[in-house]
């Protein structure tokens, strides 16, 4: 097992991730669907003493967190959702008990949030794709 990382050091597409964390906030799970079929996740926020991250758990591993919770993450992974980092984990990790004080009190965990390196662009969508919807200015349908 590797070392553990700060939510501060978190990058996009990361992998085999160890984190010790609170769950600040556990949602229930839910099933969704994927390119692959239906899965089953649930979302929670989590936090160590440098910053906070949405974590989601796949398959098995939904809905076992709850709020208060102080545990270790382990082979989790990251992606990039709406220009926020990510933390997943699923079939190939694991979460593990831990005691409270070995991570930060809630009211200590700061509201920062890992950034992704490269910024993902944010196009404004005005009206309907090129080639779809009204014709393009100048248009003469041929008779």
């Amino acid at each position: 097992m590797g070392d553990s990382v700060k939510i501060s050091d978190l990058r996009e597409n990361m992998d085999n991730v160890n984190v010790r964390v609170r769950v600040l906030e556990a949602g229930e799970s839910k099933v969704i669907e994927t390119r692959s079929g239906p899965r089953t996740i649930s979302e929670a926020l989590v936090g160590d003493e440098s910053g906070r991250v949405r974590l989601t758990l796949w398959g098995k591993l939904a809905g076992t967190l709850k709020k208060g919770d102080t545990v270790e993450i382990r082979n989790a992974w990251t992606t990039t959702y709406r220009g926020q980092v990510q933390l997943n984990v699923g079939a190939r990790g694991n979460i593990v008990k831990i005691r409270s004080e070995e991570v930060a009190a809630e009211d200590e965990i700061p509201e920062e949030t890992p950034k992704p390196k490269t910024p993902q662009p944010q196009r404004p969508r005005t009206g309907p794709p090129r080639g779809e919807g009204r014709p393009q200015r100048g248009y003469k349908p041929r008779r």
